[in-house]
């Protein structure tokens, strides 16, 4: 089974798709890196982070996840 993406890259629109589909791994490795930066941020806390910062950072981290979630992106799956 193959799949193959066309583009026409005189056309504005289908120039925009052709950039997104090449750079979607790029994407997800940055996404991939965001989640792990914000695990290391609540995992690896330093003993003057006060309380306050440590539940904030889970908060966005918690946050981060769920709109992941909400668009149906998991990046384990695609980054893989």
């Amino acid at each position: 089974m193959k799949g193959i993406l066309k583009f026409d890259l005189n056309d504005y629109d289908d120039k925009q798709a052709h950039l997104r589909a090449v750079k979607s791994l790029d994407l997800v490795i940055a996404l991939f890196d965001i989640g792990n930066e914000l695990r290391s941020k609540v995992k690896y806390v330093s003993d003057d982070t006060s309380s306050d910062t440590i539940k904030a950072y889970e908060d966005i981290r918690d946050e981060y996840f769920r709109i992941l979630s909400n668009y149906g992106i998991d990046l384990d799956e695609l980054i893989s």
